[in-house]
């Protein structure tokens, strides 16, 4: 198997969707736009279009029809096809001239039949038959007015957006966040005394709202299409409640089986929740530019994973920021530009001084190539450095063609570098050392009290101080790294102040921000008093507290929290090395926190029979490939620490880091505070 599976498993996909657009008007989702931005470029779409016009299209409910000169069409969707999604088809189709429609979803039928409520043994039966693409395939003919036209309905698995060889994201799921102690009391109010959860470790498939768990059963689909791609049979391992359900639906699903039974290779899938460890997201650890990149730079408009690069230094506009928009941002993903491509994997995999330095030797080794007037300079990179290198080729057309990857990096690069955001790290990086000493030598009132001071309203705050926003990064660090707390009446005095202060600020600001929005459930500053202010915060605590104890159910993986002693200084140790390292354990102990989820019969009478006799259960190091899939995003640091701790552990494994959605600070609050964890929007 080759080491760029998911680029691979990710291409072949969009290869069958381009054999179907040649002349064609192509409405793309953006969960598909994102997929195809990192696997293939939209440049590789538009080549396969074909003619002069552009006729790529959002797929939206007020997207424009097809003119009289346009028959075909083409829908790329990464949901179902069912509900108001298929009401958004009608109605596109209904105001155009098509005569030639073809409908692309990356979920497969056999998850279609389980939307549809048939049940298992009658969905079995249908093996081979599509009746509900074929009946989608009828309305089609309808709308376009004309039952001999040509309609196609079918499923490609366009599940991922490759980042690297060995990373990818599913922008589909990129909402897909685990379950906290709160949303067990959410849980319960729907079911009868009797059949109340406990805690989190009660959880199952059939504790969960049918939304989330059709949610999870795409997701499994989509993970199952990849497995055949790569030829394995997985084992199936779980870290955390919601991981738990998500790999037993990957262990019993059915139309995996006969698959399974042919499959050449073998392979570990190890899920985890993100929740058992939010210090790694929100903290500021990780030594690595495109960490920086994705913090200070805005995100691309559609997009979950990449940001926007102004470009207009490249060009004769000024740099007002009115003329910002005048011009086409660039971006990080690069998967058409070899130079910029390998560019792009070696950020992901040095650290913060090699990366800049990569990128300074990038832009005068292209520079040198086109004969530009380049004046070698040593020592620190600068921004301006970078800058007068870039600037080489402004008015320089066929350099600027060569070299565009190339150009877009180092501009993200040297926007990063001269960044507000990026002067800020590091004072993140200094107050979160200071806490992990104070969390060692104090309760957890006194590491409150010294952040107290730090809460200012907006008329007292200067550009070192610390926005709302950022506070709540901080109390989110806190209470993750610290664990299972001891509550007494002074930590219930140091929350009631810290409570107070902050419930002061959110109504002092002169504008809340779109997350203050969500958490207040307020659209204005103005009109949010303090009574209104306060139960935002109280319910902000209750979810601090849940960070606090997600790790109170596991046995083994209780603490991220290393404690200092004469040789060193206190530190985090991320719940993904104690995991990875325990995968790689050299005696191979059985894990209690690593569950194994058994798929059907057979695993169960081994289980069984392990009672009596030895049996020995599947271990995740048992094969040749490790697919490590976490659950509510990764940070870029985290996946190259998982690559070089596997290579060092054992080597000749290949492992494959998949997760919801990339990470940088701010998506964790985002994340939390959402309100439809349990019931996401399915498109219908």
């Amino acid at each position: 198997m080759s080491a760029s599976g998911v680029l691979s498993f990710t291409q072949q996909g969009w290869e069958q969707v381009l054999a179907k657009v040649k002349r064609a008007v192509v409405y793309l989702d953006s969960a598909c736009a994102e997929s195809l931005h990192w696997g293939c470029g939209s440049t590789r779409l538009l080549e396969a279009v074909g003619g002069p016009d552009c006729h790529l299209r959002e797929f939206e409910p007020d997207a424009v029809g097809g003119g009289a000169k346009q028959p075909k069409v083409v829908f790329v969707l990464s949901c179902l096809l069912k509900g108001r999604t298929v009401e958004i088809l009608r109605d596109i189709i209904c105001r155009s001239h098509f005569q030639y429609c073809v409908v692309v979803t990356a979920v497969s039928h056999a998850v279609h039949l389980t939307a549809n409520h048939v049940p298992a043994a009658a969905a079995a039966e249908m093996e081979g038959q599509q009746p509900v693409f074929e009946q989608l395939e009828e309305k089609l003919c309808e709308w376009m007015g004309n039952m001999n036209y040509t309609a196609e309905v079918f499923h490609v698995p366009l599940l991922l957006a490759p980042v690297a060889p060995h990373f990818a994201l599913t922008p589909a799921f990129a909402s897909l966040f685990p379950l906290l102690p709160q949303d067990v009391h959410l849980l319960n109010s729907t079911r009868p005394d009797k059949r109340k959860l406990g805690s989190l470790g009660d959880v199952d498939a059939t504790a969960l709202t049918p939304e989330l768990l059709l949610q999870i059963r795409c997701l499994v689909s989509g993970l199952s299409s990849l497995c055949e791609h790569l030829g394995v049979r997985e084992e199936c391992f779980a870290v955390g409640s919601l991981s738990r359900v998500i790999a037993a639906d990957l262990a019993n699903y059915a139309p995996a089986k006969n698959r399974k039974k042919t499959a050449a290779g073998r392979a570990s899938v190890v899920f985890m929740d993100r929740t058992l460890d939010l210090t790694g997201a929100v903290g500021h650890h990780g030594d690595n530019l495109v960490e920086k990149i994705i913090s200070a730079l805005p995100q691309l408009p559609g997009h979950t994973n990449d940001v926007m690069v102004n470009m207009i230094e490249l060009t004769a506009l000024q740099t007002e920021e009115e003329n910002c928009n005048v011009v086409a941002p660039g971006c990080l993903a690069q998967s058409n530009d070899t130079t910029a491509k390998a560019l792009w994997e070696a950020l992901l995999n040095t650290k913060h001084k090699e990366a800049v330095m990569e990128v300074r030797r990038h832009l005068v080794e292209a520079a040198s190539r086109e004969n530009l007037p380049i004046k070698m300079s040593m020592g620190r990179v600068t921004p301006g450095q970078l800058m007068s290198y870039i600037q080489l080729f402004k008015n320089n057309l066929k350099a600027l063609m060569n070299h565009c990857g190339l150009l877009q990096l180092g501009l993200a690069t040297a926007q990063t570098l001269k960044h507000p955001q990026t002067a800020k790290w590091d004072n993140f990086l200094a107050f979160e050392r200071l806490l992990l000493q104070s969390i060692g030598e104090s309760t957890m009132s006194v590491v409150l009290n010294q952040l107290l001071p730090m809460i200012k309203p907006v008329t007292q705050r200067t550009n070192e101080d610390y926005s709302p926003e950022e506070l709540l990064i901080l109390l989110i660090y806190i209470y993750s790294v610290t664990g299972e707390l001891t509550v007494d009446k002074d930590l219930d005095e140091a929350e009631e102040k810290v409570k107070k202060a902050l419930a002061q600020v959110f109504c002092e600001e002169s504008e809340l921000s779109p997350l203050l929005q969500k958490i207040t459930d307020w659209d204005s500053s103005i009109n949010l008093t303090f009574h209104k202010s306060r139960i935002a915060v109280d319910k902000l605590f209750t979810s601090l507290r849940d960070i606090a104890g997600a790790r109170n159910l596991m046995k083994q993986f209780k603490s991220v929290y290393v404690p200092g002693n004469h040789t060193h200084q206190a530190s985090y140790k991320p719940l993904l090395k104690q995991v990875v390292e325990e995968i790689f354990h050299p005696e191979r102990p059985d894990s209690i926190d690593i569950e194994h989820m058994s798929s059907g019969l057979t695993d169960l009478l081994k289980t069984g029979f392990s009672m009596f006799m030895k049996v020995s259960r599947p271990h995740p190091s048992d094969y040749p490939v490790l697919i490590l899939f976490v659950v509510g995003g990764v940070t870029v640091s985290e996946v190259k620490m998982v690559k070089d701790l596997v290579a060092s552990l054992k080597p000749g494994t290949q492992v494959i880091v998949l997760s919801t959605r990339l990470l940088k600070p701010f998506n964790i609050p985002e994340l939390l505070f959402a309100t439809d964890r349990l019931h996401p929007d399915l498109g219908f």
